[in-house]
């Protein structure tokens, strides 16, 4: 079974609280989504990789590009579903057959 990379959890928080950064500043704020939503996108894809990181790239791009949205924690959402997913694909991997000799 092949096991799936999760990104830190601090670096799925950071990258949502630059997401959010946008707030601080009003007017320029929503210029710089313009310009982060790609960005953002690509990271996210990067981190999360497979179907859930083709996902959540584009849902995190609309999140991004949308204003009044950025409110959406999609990096730390997305690790803890990663980490939920592990974790019941773990518990449902057969026990691993040992040979006694």
């Amino acid at each position: 079974m092949e096991k799936r990379f999760t990104p830190a959890l601090w670096i799925c928080i950071l990258m949502d609280l630059i997401g959010c950064a946008s707030y601080a500043v009003p007017v320029l704020g929503e210029v710089s989504d313009v310009i982060w939503a790609p960005i953002s996108a690509i990271i996210f894809y990067r981190m999360f990789g497979g179907s859930m990181g083709a996902f959540g790239s584009v849902f995190n791009f609309m999140e991004e590009l949308f204003p009044g949205l950025d409110f959406i924690p999609t990096f730390t959402l997305s690790w803890i579903v990663r980490r939920i997913t592990n974790s019941i694909k773990e518990r449902k991997s057969p026990a691993p057959k040992y040979k006694v000799a």
